[in-house]
This record gives C-alpha cells, structure tokens and sequence, in this order.
C-alpha cells in the first residue's frame, strides 16, 4: 500500500534512509567541534597561550555551532533539512581548507602566535558544521511517528556523535605518522567526501516532497499521515521559532541541554585530550585514544537511552543521568590517578549521553507544533554553553595550576544536581497537570 501511494505521487526515500543519511551528515558535521582540540597541546604551545586563551580557540568552532543551530534548526520546518546541511558542511570545508593551508604555509618555522587571530576565524568558520546536530534532529523527527522517536533520535544523536571521537583518535595518530599539516589535509579530504555522499543519498520526509511537488499543507499532511508520518512542521521558519519561543517548555529543555551535551559533552570533547596530556603526562596518541573512548562512548550510549526514554519517560530518565554526571565529576575532581581519573570521566559520559537522550526525546512532546524551532533554540543556546565552560574550565589551570585540570569538574557538579532538580520538578508538575 505505501509503495502505490509514494509512486503515485513520485516520493522517494525510507525512513531508514532518512535516518542514516542524516547521521551520515551529523557525524562529518560534528567532527568539527574538535577541529583544534586534537592537538591542542600543540597549539599551546606553538601560539604560547594561555590557559584561558588556549580555551578560547578550543572554544572557536562552537560560536558558529551554537549561532547558527537556532535558525537553521528552524529553517527546516521551512525547506526541508537537506538544503541546510549542505549549507553547513559546505562552510566547514572553507574553514577546515583554510586551516589547512595555514599549516602548510606556516608551520612550524613560522607558527606563533600572529596567526591567532586567523586561526580563530577559519575555526568558527569551520566549526559551522557542528550546527548540523539540529538540522538532523526535526529532519529525522519528520521521518518517524511519535512513538518511535526516542529510538530514531538515540540512533541518530548516538552514532552520529561518535563523529569528533574517532578524529580524536585517528588525528593524533596521522600527526605522529604523517605530521600535522597532512593529517589535517587528511580530514579536509574525508569531510568533503561524506558531504558528497549525503548531497548524493539524502532525501527530506514524504511532507515536504509533496509541497514541493505542489500539494498543498493539508494534502501534504494527509498524505504524509498514510505513509506513517504524524510530526508535521508548522510553517515558516519565523513561525516555528516563535510558536517553541513562547512554550516555556523549549526554555526547561533549553537549559538541560546546555548542560548535558552543549556545554557539557561537546567542552568535554574538546578539554579532553589536552586534559590528559598537560595533566597526566600521557602523549598525543594516548591522550587522543582515551578521549576517543569518551566521545565514542558518550555517544552510543545516546541509543539505548533512547529506548529508556520511550519506556520511562524523558523526565525520570534525565533526573537518573543526571546525577550520574554529578558522580563522575565528583570523581574527576577529587582524582589525580590515572584510573580514577577515567573511571570519572566514563562515569560522566554515561550520564552525559542518555540524559541528551532524555533531553531531546522530550521535543515531540513538549513542542510538537514546532519541533524544528525548538531544536534550533536547544542546540543553538545550549551549544553556545560551551563557550562558557571550556574558557571556565582554562581559567581553573590558569588559578589553581596543574591542579586546576581537576578541580574545574566542581563546575559540573554543581551544575548537575541543579538539574536533577529541575527534572523531577518537571516529572512532578506534569503529572500534576496530567500533560
């Protein structure tokens, strides 16, 4: 029956297709996030920054990410999230070309720290492509009725995460083989290959095919409901960002997201690998592999805390994680040991990953009239989180020393009760109004 129905209208696709696209596009995306976090001990010490300093070009790449997430997370209720996602990826190429060339015309000789100012300027063009994680989120929506999308969302934000990960691990370890400059090149290569993979493969929902196949809103729809597609955009892009502005829903998910991923997991993706080589000692592969295995498995465990979602409901499932979080902070506080140390840092991956999970499985609920709006006011204020805390966290170094790599978790430990409380009050006032 849905064959005929998408032949007779010339639709093409599959959620399925829908779905791995879009994670094809989130994970080449979210690789820029740590376009200088994989040596960043490097630039450190070839720039002579500061703590402080050395976070704020960490910190580059997400000013795109968190300014650009909110209107084109918005923007897809409007066109669709194919147009937008090569946009992005389109402008991390520029940034990651320019990058590039810079190392290839300055380093090392003449590496210091007058190319700062250019080396902040390609990194927020770069990291561009970390807007993408909301152009794929309403875009996935759009492809899955409401009750599978706590399932579609972990696979997408899961697997699609483990993107800055494995850069984390295969930059560092090219440095060593093939130096800096080439594995940079190296990665321009790869990012351009995946986005013309994703222009070639990715299909936007049956919804807006049919609109721009000339159906009207109400045929669309209509249609869209047969082949098993109950989230609907709700217009314009000014629209959408308006009707998600004026729920104070958007506003809670808004600050849980900041914490548990925006300027949790993503500062977290970048400090890292600088974290254990100017803390523990380790070399760039080694501090490279254990910060893969952060972000890998933050990010895979964003599946299954899908499925907790859709089982327990987001509100209890986000109180849990987040006082997982406060657990592993507390250890990477206190910790100057190796073990310890990681046992911490895996511990605050967990609740990282499956309380976004919880965080964005709460979308289609909370906001469905305008889920594309929504993601954009999430992952657009919330990512801009991180420029808060990987400057925050520099600043610890810069006041307490070497102890400082440590002690800068308190932030996260504060952070995460407060938000433990914020989800069972928010559990306790919906059961309240029978939402």
């Amino acid at each position: 029956m849905n064959e005929k129905i998408k032949k007779k209208y010339g639709l093409v696709g599959s959620p399925s297709l829908g779905l791995w696209t879009s994670t094809l596009g989130l994970f080449a995306g979210l690789t820029t996030i740590v376009l200088y976090g994989v040596a960043g001990a490097e630039f450190k010490k070839s720039l002579g920054l500061s703590g402080a300093m050395l976070g704020v070009l960490l910190s580059s790449p997400h000013l795109s990410k968190a300014i650009l997430r909110i209107p084109f997370g918005a923007w897809v209720d409007e066109v669709g999230g194919k147009k937008p996602f090569l946009i992005l990826l389109g402008c991390s190429i520029l940034g990651l070309t320019g990058i590039t060339t810079v190392l290839y015309l300055y380093y090392p000789s003449e590496f210091d720290s007058r190319l700062f100012p250019l080396l902040l300027f390609f990194g927020v063009l770069g990291g561009a492509g970390g807007a993408t994680f909301t152009v794929g989120a309403p875009k996935t929506s759009y492809w899955f009725p409401k009750k599978r999308q706590g399932y579609a969302l972990g696979v997408y934000a899961g697997l699609g995460n483990i993107g800055p990960g494995v850069i984390n691990y295969i930059i560092p370890v090219l440095i060593g083989v093939i130096g800096l400059t080439a594995a940079y090149f190296s990665w321009l290569l790869f990012l351009v290959f995946a986005t013309l993979l994703y222009a070639y493969f990715a299909m936007d929902a049956y919804y807006f095919q049919l609109i721009n196949n000339g159906e009207t809103d109400e045929n669309a729809k209509s249609i869209g409901n047969d082949l098993g597609q109950d989230v609907f955009p709700s217009g314009s892009t000014r629209d959408s960002l308006k009707k998600s502005a004026n729920n104070y829903r958007t506003w809670i998910l808004v600050f849980l997201y900041t914490i548990s991923f925006g300027g949790g997991f993503t500062a977290l993706t970048a400090w890292f690998p600088t974290y254990w080589i100017l803390f523990h000692g380790m070399e760039i592969v080694g501090a490279g592999l254990v910060a893969a295995i952060f972000t890998v498995y933050g990010s895979l465990i964003r599946v299954p805390g899908g499925k907790f979602t859709d089982k327990f409901g987001g509100e209890i499932v986000a109180a849990f994680s987040f006082g997982i979080m406060a657990l592993g902070a507390l250890i990477l506080t206190l910790s100057t040991s190796f073990l310890f140390s990681f046992i911490g840092m895996m511990i605050i991956g967990t609740g990282m990953g499956i309380a976004n999970a919880a965080v964005f499985g709460l979308v289609p609920k909370y906001v469905p009239e305008a889920v594309g709006g929504a993601s954009g006011w999430i992952g657009g204020i919330g990512g801009a989180g991180t420029l808060i805390i990987i400057p925050l966290l520099g600043l610890f170094v810069d006041s307490y020393g070497q102890i400082g790599y440590a002690r800068g978790f308190i932030v996260f430990i504060i952070l995460s009760i407060v938000c433990v409380i914020i989800s069972l009050a928010l559990k306790a006032h919906n059961k309240k109004m029978n939402f």
